[in-house]
């Protein structure tokens, strides 16, 4: 294989396992300091174990997480130098900012909260969760001001060869960047959500602390049933946007290849991108005309036609994304939400009717879709990233232009496999880590026995 392919390999491949630590520490600070602000409301210590126990989990996820984002990094300056060279000046920008600014808010006031119980007053230590889960908010912002430069660049000029930054108000105010934020962000909220309603749920069907667990249980609920919500309306929106600055990418989405009146939605397809056609189909007519344009038997543009204006305005070349990997992550992605949606709806039901614990098969089919966030946020996230090939900044540089010209394919291979198994072995730590505390469960250290051995270790 080519050092191009390699190289993409070795992007997708750091880019999903970091992805893996991502949402579920945006959801978690939130969650924890949720529980602690109820603790230092209502003085009830139930909730400041809560917030300890959820916190530890947190804490676990969140540093394995930062050395897979780490990686990442240097990609950029080792595979892709062209890239870095070319629009540097504007993605290093909001990274810079992320790197000095919100990273750095996020770990110095989580020290604070890891190191500021029985230290810090009550409404302090607080301050200093919601500090780092605002931090956490804050570092996906940067980032992805930055990805959103690439799905539609805004505020550049062309200079001597290079794009230059002309605008960072711009930047900040690009569309898309704002359906992108709330989407990515409110479904690490759902992921965190699940997570600990099925750890929760977990405790409740081996009857073990279910004062403690039942707490958790409904905290999470009500704010999973919230976010998840938001998530499908603001996606819905984010979709019409995309259809507007990417409209390749939202048909690729359906693998429409023919512009239609009163197009349908293809639930089901087999796809044949060389032939261009689907062979198998289940559809559903007039539903992407209705989705994508609010009209049952609006006009819908299809893949061949936009080919042949992408080819009219950039010259020659093939411009259109690989269909069967948009269409099935776009339909994994709904799939497993209608599922969540579903499964919460079903849990808040009974919660309400005071029927939850008495109904197992919820509390098992919540465990058991802990991972489900997990694979529709990666679903969601290469629907997104693969449906703007071959664009590396969409419409203003193609990934074979942005690799590095001196990197070979040997040397991108050998850091690909160093990689890959470095990044395996932190997920796979992380995963035997949160498995163990969570099946412990809550471990009460009294104030004093900590403090002894604080002055201890300082000793």
């Amino acid at each position: 294989m080519s050092a191009l392919v390699l190289a993409r390999i070795q992007f997708a491949v750091t880019t999903s396992f970091h992805f893996l630590f991502v949402p579920l520490t945006l959801g978690l600070a939130v969650l924890t300091a949720v529980m602690e602000t109820i603790y230092a409301r209502s003085g009830n210590a139930t909730y400041k174990k809560m917030a300890q126990f959820w916190g530890k989990l947190f804490i676990i996820n969140f540093a394995l997480g930062l050395v897979t984002g780490i990686i990442q990094e240097f990609e950029f300056g080792m595979n892709w130098s062209e890239y870095a060279r070319y629009v540097g000046d504007i993605f290093g920008a909001p990274l810079a900012i992320e790197a000095t600014a919100a990273f750095f808010l996020e770990s110095t006031f989580l020290g604070v909260w890891i190191f500021g119980w029985d230290r810090l007053s009550k409404n302090m230590h607080v301050v200093s969760i919601w500090l780092v889960a605002f931090a956490t908010t804050l570092s996906s912002f940067w980032i992805l001001v930055a990805n959103s430069f690439m799905q539609e660049p805004v505020g550049y000029v062309l200079r001597n060869g290079r794009a230059e930054m002309a605008s960072f108000g711009a930047l900040l105010s690009n569309g898309y960047v704002w359906y992108q934020l709330p989407h990515t962000v409110l479904a690490g909220y759902v992921t965190a959500a699940v997570f600990v309603m099925g750890i929760s749920a977990y405790h409740l069907l081996k009857k073990r602390e279910a004062d403690f667990f039942r707490r958790s249980f409904g905290i999470a609920l009500k704010f999973g049933f919230a976010c998840i919500l938001l998530v499908i309306v603001i996606g819905h929106f984010q979709g019409l946007y995309v259809e507007q600055v990417q409209p390749i990418k939202m048909a690729a989405a359906n693998a429409m290849w023919d512009s239609s009146t009163a197009a349908p939605l293809n639930l089901v397809a087999a796809i044949d991108q060389r032939g261009q056609q689907n062979t198998v189909a289940l559809q559903i007519t007039g539903l992407e005309s209705l989705l994508a344009k609010g009209s049952g038997g609006a006009q819908v543009p299809g893949i061949k036609e936009l080919q042949a204006a992408a080819a009219s305005r950039y010259g020659p070349g093939n411009y259109t994304p690989p269909v069967a990997m948009v269409f099935w992550s776009f339909r994994i992605m709904i799939l497993f939400g209608v599922w969540l949606l579903f499964i919460i709806a079903c849990a808040l039901y009974l919660w309400v009717k005071g029927r939850l614990e008495q109904t197992p098969w919820v509390l098992k089919a919540l465990l058991w879709s802990i991972p489900l966030p997990y694979i529709t946020n990666l679903a969601g996230w290469m629907m997104a990233e693969v449906g703007r090939q071959p664009w590396i900044v969409y419409g203003l540089m193609r990934v074979d232009q942005a690799v590095s010209p001196s990197v070979s394919a040997g040397m991108v291979a050998t850091t690909l496999v160093l990689y890959t198994l470095l990044l395996a072995i932190l997920t796979v730590a992380d995963f035997y880590l949160l498995v163990r505390y969570a099946r412990q469960g809550p471990v009460e250290v009294p104030s004093r026995i900590r403090l002894e051995r604080a002055r201890g270790v300082s000793a």
